[in-house]
């Protein structure tokens, strides 16, 4: 089970697997606590379209995708939604169907799209390199601190949502007009760096997986919010390296040999859960 930790190239994709699964993992108890689950994979086509424009252009491969998801991250830390018929979900899948078609067009103009498109859709974590891990690694640390140093903050803003305190982006001032609210802001920034970072390297399946996945399992598994953040770092550590396994025992694609696990995983959660409820009606 441990012989692809005799080539380096595993390692390296183990190693990035993990460091961004962890950060992802945990902001996606916040997503699906929000019930915002359409913005990952918004975020995720926006940093795509960013790669594909920069690739379309010939310049800023790096530069453009960024400036692509922070902007999509900030303007989507402004949506408030007024009309009671309309959720935010509705939005952001607009965004995401919107970018998912221009991304389309433009890698259709490039030498090798459909390998490209499958590129942006899955990754090539194979391939990735010692100084791309200590990129993403001083990055994903960042945000991590952040996290860390304020996580009450984060945790009070989305039990507002949860508990339909806030739908809001902004709060509202004396006068009745609102403002931007700055963790809400900061939220939308760390799901955009990390996002713009982590779709490079894994693709928008699997970072839309690790971000979902593990959050949503850990959900079905236990009621203590912090049992929910430790399962959901566990899952995506385990889903990395029985994922990375899989791939290299049975020559499958890395990325979505990540994704199947975690839908396994995610059954296998299902099942328990409803077990678990079953259990309890007959006591």
């Amino acid at each position: 089970m441990f012989e692809m930790f005799q080539l380096p190239f595993m390692v390296q994709a183990f190693v990035v697997a993990v460091i961004t699964g962890l950060l992802l993992s945990y902001l996606g108890v916040h997503v699906v606590g929000r019930g915002i689950v359409f913005v990952d994979l918004a975020l995720g086509q926006i940093s795509s379209l960013g790669v594909a424009f920069a690739a379309f252009i010939g310049i800023g491969m790096t530069t453009i995708p960024l400036v692509f998801t922070l902007v999509g991250a900030f303007l989507m830390s402004f949506i408030v939604i007024r009309d009671k018929r309309l959720k935010t979900e509705a939005i952001i899948g607009i965004f995401y169907a919107f970018t998912s078609a221009l991304t389309v067009l433009l890698i259709s103009k490039t030498p090798h799209g459909d390998s490209d498109i499958q590129e942006v859709l899955f990754g090539n974590i194979l391939s990735v390199s010692w100084e791309q891990i200590q990129l993403i690694g001083i990055v994903f640390g960042i945000l991590a601190l952040v996290h860390i140093i304020f996580f009450r903050k984060f945790f009070a803003l989305t039990e507002s949502f949860e508990n339909k305190d806030s739908d809001v982006v902004g709060e509202n001032t004396n006068n009745g007009t609102s403002v931007l609210n700055i963790w809400n802001f900061l939220f939308y920034i760390s799901i955009g760096l990390s996002i713009v970072f982590a779709v490079k390297i894994n693709g928008v399946i699997p970072v839309f997986s690790y971000l979902i996945v593990p959050a949503v399992s850990g959900i079905m598994l236990t009621k203590s919010k912090t049992g929910v953040v430790v399962i959901a770092l566990f899952i995506s550590v385990l889903a990395s390296f029985l994922g990375m396994n899989f791939s290299f025992h049975y020559d499958f694609p890395a990325g979505s040999s990540v994704v199947a696990i975690l839908g396994g995983i995610f059954l296998l959660s299902s099942a328990i859960s409803i077990v678990k409820r079953m259990i309890a009606k007959k006591m």
